[in-house]
Order: C-alpha cells, then sequence, then structure tokens
C-alpha cells in the first residue's frame, strides 16, 4: 500500500537535514535530537503521538514530522540555539532541463482558468483513488505547483496545475497539460511512480519531482538546491495542515454524533 491513503509521512532521517534547514527558523529551535545513526537536527519541540515522536518545526501543532521512537536516541534542551546554516548555492546548470527556480509558475495571460474547489477536489480525489495517491497530498503539490491554475506556465515551460514539463507530459501519454483532468492523471501517475521508486519516501518523491530524479540520485537525498529544499518543506507542511484539520473535523462530528445521542 502507497503512501496515498496513509497519513503518516515517512521520511529517512538521512533526508531530514534539508527539509529542516528549509522549514524551521532558528530562533525557535528549542531542543536537539540526536538519532540512533548519528545524525543531529534542532526542532521547536517534540511529542509522542499515537505510537510516534512528533518533531514540531515551529511552536504551533501543524508542522511536524514524524519518526519511530526506535530512531530516536536522546533529545536535549538547547537554551540558545545557533544559527542554521543556509543550504548550498544552486548551481547554474542542474541534471534537469530547467532550474528548480524556473519552474516557478506564472499565469497565463488572459485566460480565467482556475477551477472551483469542489470541481478541483472532485478531480483530484479520483485520481487519489486511481494512484493510491491521499487526496490532500495532492492537493498540496497542486498548491505548491500551480496555486489551482490549470494554465499556469512556467519560465521553463511547465504546464497546468501539476506542472509538467512537455517531455514529462508526453512520456506520460498527456496529450494536452492545460486540460485538468489530463494534468492531474498525468502528474498522479509521475508522483506514484516517484514514491514507488523511492519506497514511499515522500520527501524523496518530492525533491524529484521538483529538480529530477537524476539530481536526487546524484546526491543520494534531497539535492542541495534552496528552492528544492523549500519546495519539499512547503509541501509537508501544507500535507500536515491539512492532515490535521481533516482529523480535528473527523472528530468534531463524532463528538457532535455522540452529543445528538445523549441527548435522546
Amino acid at each position: 500500500m502507497k503512501l496515498g491513503m496513509r497519513t503518516r509521512l515517512f521520511i529517512t532521517a538521512a533526508c531530514l537535514a534539508a527539509v529542516f534547514a528549509a522549514l524551521a527558523p532558528a530562533a525557535r529551535a528549542a531542543e536537539q535530537v540526536t538519532l540512533r545513526n548519528g545524525f543531529e537536527m534542532q526542532c521547536d519541540h517534540h511529542a509522542e503521538v499515537e505510537g510516534r515522536v512528533r518533531l514540531y518545526l515551529s511552536a504551533g501543532e501543524d508542522n511536524y514530522i514524524e519518526l519511530a521512537p526506535r530512531e530516536v536516541a536522546a533529545v536535549e534542551r538547547v537554551p540558545n540555539p545557533p544559527s542554521l546554516a543556509g543550504s548550498a548555492a544552486e548551481p547554474a546548470s542542474t541534471l534537469q532541463a530547467a532550474r528548480p527556480e524556473d519552474k516557478a509558475p506564472r499565469p497565463e495571460a488572459g485566460t480565467g482558468a482556475r477551477l472551483s474547489e469542489a470541481d478541483l477536489g472532485e478531480m483530484l480525489a479520483k485520481a487519489g483513488q486511481e494512484h493510491n495517491l491521499d487526496v490532500d497530498l495532492l492537493a498540496s503539490l497542486v498548491k505548491a505547483e500551480s496555486g489551482g491554475n490549470a494554465r499556469a506556465v512556467s519560465h521553463a515551460g511547465a504546464r497546468g496545475l501539476m506542472q509538467l514539463m512537455p517531455s514529462t507530459a508526453a512520456t506520460l501519454g498527456v496529450e494536452d497539460s492545460f486540460k485538468p483532468e489530463e494534468n492531474v492523471r498525468g502528474g498522479s501517475v509521475y508522483l506514484d511512480s516517484l514514491l514507488t521508486h523511492y519506497h514511499d519516501n515522500l520527501a524523496l518523491a518530492l525533491a524529484a519531482y521538483n529538480a529530477g530524479p537524476l539530481a536526487v540520485d546524484k546526491y543520494r537525498g534531497i539535492p542541495p538546491y534552496r528552492e528544492t529544499q523549500a519546495y519539499v518543506a512547503r509541501v509537508i507542511h501544507e500535507f500536515n495542515r491539512r492532515v490535521l484539520a481533516r482529523e480535528a473535523q473527523a472528530k468534531q462530528v463524532v463528538a457532535s454524533s455522540a452529543g445528538e445521542k445523549g441527548s435522546r
């Protein structure tokens, strides 16, 4: 079963450094976490939730990464945490046809291409069912890639809701990337294949979606590109936010139902 229908993020310790560097504000880091493989990182606070250890990247509850308890060796308070070092600048040319930042979408002039929330949700739900991908993960990726604009075009030529490069779209059998259903289908197939290739490691799959699998394989992890690191962190943050909101809504429905039964 792929990560899609699960709500737990599987991120190996080797990939956490880039995510933390892109997301965690140094001024708020209050704990230093040492993993059993010797890797160290900083977070705001941590908690055990449903048998997992959540490392919260900020003071709130919607920005976290989960680990298995066996992966954590120690957690220490950091009274005056040092500033986190910035990531390496991206080279002028990468292993992808276009640099990651060139994929930043810009809306095509003269088009009214924003789908209704209901239409987009239905489309993503269908794709999620077909490829066993969580609809909130797909929604988070669409938000980061195009902001929901079906006619978005990046400076490098990536197109549509899930910003498919023409060569990638052709490989996936997408004839028109500006057709929302075709684009979402192609993007979902691509994300599904990346999750399979990286053994459901979401961080690596997202990094490959943004910078290309060759870059991820070259660096054996998230590439040291600022844009890619920020992209991975942004999508995971949004995914966590959506999952928490979904869980809170489900609990509210259960509580409301229980209250109605008790009043009878």
